[in-house]
């Protein structure tokens, strides 16, 4: 029930914050959020992360599509298991949806949070996609140390 509630939750508020930017600003319009750390600056991309794959869009939404279909498949069949790597999968599966889409039916993403970083523009499906991938490292690390733990008490 977690996994669904999370991929509902991303993907709702991921097109709802998208929406409201698309109605308030222009592209290449800005606006300050959060003191001088974050801002948000419409701009449309045509293609994946760091503005590669430019015009690539439908592909990538087709991507997303077979990325959604491969973890629910996976996550039907009892392979994804624990808090962190289905709540991982969740957010992956709702970023890909939120972002998948966009690019299904307007060929372009709408990408709006700017960091004072100056890391690129992203969306909240992007960061989603990023924190769900953070979410799958540490549980391969959680994984990886309990397995050394088992070993050690093995040869003991």
């Amino acid at each position: 029930m977690l996994f669904y509630l999370i991929i509902f939750i991303v993907t709702a508020i991921d097109q709802i914050t998208k929406y409201k930017i698309r109605s308030i600003l222009s592209v290449g319009e800005s606006m300050p959020f959060y003191k001088d750390i974050i801002s948000f600056t419409y701009y449309q991309n045509t293609g994946a992360a760091g503005s590669t794959l430019q015009g690539w869009a439908r592909y990538l939404g087709i991507l997303a599509v077979l990325i959604v279909a491969v973890i629910i498949y996976y996550w039907k069949k009892g392979r994804i298991q624990g808090i962190l790597k289905q709540s991982g999968a969740a957010l992956l599966v709702g970023g890909a949806i939120g972002n998948g889409i966009e690019r299904l039916l307007f060929g372009k993403v709408t990408d709006f949070i700017v960091f004072r970083s100056g890391n690129g523009v992203m969306n909240l499906a992007d960061l989603a996609i990023n924190l769900g991938v953070v979410l799958f490292v540490l549980d391969m690390f959680w994984s990886y140390r309990q397995s050394l733990g088992r070993k050690n008490k093995i040869l003991e």
